[in-house]
């Protein structure tokens, strides 16, 4: 027996002697990878990496093997690695992203993570290495590369913003940090401007209504913004860079780890103070800004598995644009018109695992002060969000249920936040609800997705939206959705339009107002061609929504007066929109798609001639993304473009201008050299071809329409000889940007 114990001990310390182990780190672009991958082809052995990008996988037999790293979103990558008695071998693994690939991981359309193939909603998903593309300081100026999104401009001096979506206005559009409502209202005129790229993981994109899952705002669409783990980011990283015109932007990040927690900092710098006036009409070509935005994310990983994150920002700007000899003293003053705006803004954003349950929360402070011309707009803003989520799967079923309540509380200097006594009367939302949905996956191949929300509104009352989606997928390259559903939106009716308007007019509210209500049906169709040397996905979706009770503002009627209804008569938006990625082996990828689309609104209920074209809303529009990278020196070539066919306009009586825009296209070419995975070099050309639109503004030389001055009379009242036809100081003609070809360079560094 003692013979037999020897045996047995020898042979394990002989089988021990003939093993080892392998370790090793994923990242890429510097940044580590979660969630990766690791396995021993030809072995059952795998092993997935941590918030570090570790991973460690032993015992291993003694031996040579080739090593598989892969993970959603990134191109997979083999390594040989040999493996020796009692040694850790270890290795460090860079992988490129794949900005095409259709498999990534959504949470939008669901509230739940799911591959985009699996998802029964249809969901757009953009990596940041997509917008690296084409740099820019912002958010809002990013998503002008996304085929069906349109980042408009709505001012030629202030530059106030919002995005459109298959041509819908902005305030039809959802704007979410992490899955919270955290940008809406008065935060939607330049909040966007202040979120910065270094902190986006992802952005996800839902085209049509979603209210069911998100409540009010979510008509048109939905952008998900899902900022990166606190574990995911390096020691330091940075990102800078300049243009030939005077613009200068920073994005600095910085992770930290304090035990089985981690940290996340982020600022972000804008700085653009060169006065420019490409076209000689005495005004600013684009505003002038002093932009500061600070950004931390907590996560906490407990021992009981009730994790749950923190994340802040805080958003300062000073932005102007007015005649070139404006300075901050003529600040409010009838001397040099100037449009100067302060921005202070405060965010908070969280969620606490309970599991099943989690607990969302999100709160942000918004305080905007400034003056256009003379006319002084201060406002404040507070939104408070919170939610239960419960998610959980029964069989073949998987219930998602929700509690949310939003509180929202707006105030401003002007008579939309008034009573009929004069006195101030802040605008205050109290919208509680519940939603709940059903996906259920009968076959592998048949999935089906029910949901309903029901939200009381303090004003408004009871409100349901339902949903409902079919999948249909007879194999992983083909996939087929069929998408119902209702939307809703609760209007503000007191925004910054209200700036130019005086203390004089009172507000009337007729009739009960009915929310906006919208009815949706898109048929999408994806497929995944896998070719020998490459990936090529193909993706169309057809879309129809009917809105219904659109709430306007009548201005005319009565000149001491603002009055609100709901529109006798209805809206359309409709359209076809294809996106298309190729991805090549000798590192060739095309990322293109066009939209067509009709968006139109009718007075009464026949069609014919009371059919109104919704303005900046283009029938045709298309983007595009060529890049190639030579594999030997790492030099990667982009061009970005992004061409708009003719859109109506918001011309004015007899405007001389033309109601129609021309077919117009903006393109940028960048060159980049990676020397490592620490540094990156580039430098390219913005709007390559220097298209300019023509006559942005109305009456530049009299901003202010002074009476006994050039175009009016003591009285006030239009000059036969010079103002025939009566026009005023007009900004809001707009179809693109006013700002010339430019140069831009800019370094990109990773310290780990």
């Amino acid at each position: 027996m003692k013979i037999f114990i020897t045996v047995l001990i020898l042979i394990a310390a002989q089988t021990l002697r003939a093993q080892g182990s392998l370790s090793g780190k994923v990242q890429a672009k510097g940044e580590p990878l979660e969630f990766i991958n690791v396995l021993l082809s030809g072995t059952t052995q795998g092993a997935t990496t941590n918030e570090a990008g570790e991973f460690v996988l032993q015992p291993v037999k003694a031996g040579n093997y080739v090593v598989r790293i892969s993970g959603i979103g990134y191109q997979a990558k083999e390594v040989a690695v040999s493996i020796r008695d009692g040694v850790n071998a270890r290795i460090e693994i860079e992988l490129q992203e794949d900005v095409s690939q259709l498999n990534e991981v959504v949470v939008t359309g669901t509230m739940k993570e799911v591959t985009k193939m699996n998802s029964p909603i249809p969901v757009e998903v953009y990596a940041p290495s997509f917008f690296l593309k084409n740099p820019t300081p912002n958010i809002f100026e990013a998503l002008a590369t996304v085929n069906g999104v349109q980042p408009q401009i709505n001012c030629n001096v202030c530059n106030t913003g919002d995005i459109h979506i298959n041509g819908l206005e902005g305030p039809y559009t959802m704007i979410l940090i992490d899955g919270m409502p955290i940008v809406s209202s008065l935060a939607t005129v330049y909040g966007l401007s202040g979120i910065p790229n270094s902190m986006v993981k992802r952005m996800e994109i839902v085209k049509g209504p979603a209210s069911t899952l998100y409540g009010s705002e979510a008509v048109g669409g939905v952008i998900n913004i899902i900022t990166k783990e606190p574990g995911s980011i390096p020691k330091l990283k940075f990102d800078v860079f300049g243009t030939s015109v005077g613009e200068y932007n920073l994005d600095l990040a910085s992770g930290i780890k304090a035990g089985k927690s981690s940290a996340l900092f982020g600022i972000n710098y804008f700085n653009y103070t060169q006065k420019r006036d490409i076209n000689h009409d005495n005004f600013t070509d684009v505003t002038l800004q002093n932009r500061i935005s600070l950004f931390n994310k907590w996560s906490f990983n407990r021992p009981s598995g009730k994790n749950f994150s923190l994340a802040g920002r805080y958003v300062y700007e000073n932005r102007w644009g007015g005649e070139m000899q404006w300075t901050s003293n003529h600040r409010g003053s009838d001397q040099v018109y100037g449009e100067s705006i302060y921005t202070n803004r405060a965010e908070l954003i969280g969620n606490y695992q309970l599991t099943p349950v989690f607990i969302d929360y999100s709160y942000n402070y918004h305080v905007q002060d400034s003056y256009y011309g003379v006319v002084k707009y201060y406002a404040r803003q507070q939104v408070a969000f919170t939610q239960l989520r419960l998610n959980k799967k029964f069989g073949s079923h998987e219930l998602l249920a929700g509690i949310p309540l939003r509180y929202i509380h707006y105030d401003d200097n002007t008579v939309g936040t008034a009573n009929s006594n004069g006195s101030n009367q802040p605008d205050v939302t109290f919208l509680p609800g519940i939603f709940v949905q059903d996906e259920a996956a009968f076959t592998s191949r048949f999935t089906t997705l029910a949901g309903l929300r029901y939200d009381r509104h303090n004003v408004h009352g009871n409100i349901f939206t339902p949903r409902l989606s079919f999948k249909y997928s007879p194999n992983a390259n083909n996939t087929l959705r069929l998408t119902g559903g209702s939307g809703y939106r609760v209007v503000n009716l007191f925004t910054e339009d209200h700036a130019a308007l005086t203390g004089s007019r009172e507000v009337e509210i007729r009739n009960d107002l009915k929310p906006e209500q919208s009815w949706n049906v898109n048929l999408n169709y994806a497929h995944n061609f896998i070719v020998n040397d490459g990936f090529i996905g193909f993706d169309a979706s057809l879309f129809y929504t009917y809105f219904t009770n659109k709430i306007v503002g009548d201005f005319l009627t009565d000149p001491n007066k603002i009055i609100y209804d709901n529109l006798d008569g209805y809206a359309v938006s409709r359209g076809l929109t294809v996106n298309t990625d190729v991805a090549l082996a000798n590192s060739f990828k095309i990322i293109s798609g066009i939209t067509w689309m009709d968006v139109f609104q009718v007075q009464g209920n026949e069609a014919g001639e009371n059919k109104i074209p919704q303005i900046q809303a283009s029938r045709f529009s298309g983007t595009f993304t060529v890049s190639y990278t030579a594999p030997k020196s790492l030099v990667t070539f982009d061009l970005t473009g992004k061409v708009t066919g003719p859109m109506h306009l918001p011309v004015v009586e007899n405007d001389f201008r033309p109601a129609m825009s021309p077919w117009f296209g903006l393109l940028n070419l960048q060159v980049s050299k990676a020397f490592n995975s620490n540094i990156e070099v580039y430098a390219g050309v913005k709007n390559l071809l220097n298209f300019i639109p023509k006559h942005p503004l109305l009456h530049p030389d009299d901003p202010f329409d002074r009476p006994s001055g050039k175009y009016f009379d003591e009285n006030g009242n239009p000059r036969p000889d010079t103002n025939p036809n009566g026009y005023t100081f007009d900004t809001a003609y707009n179809y693109a940007q006013l700002q010339g070809a430019k140069m831009q360079a800019g370094l990109r560094l990773t310290i780990n």
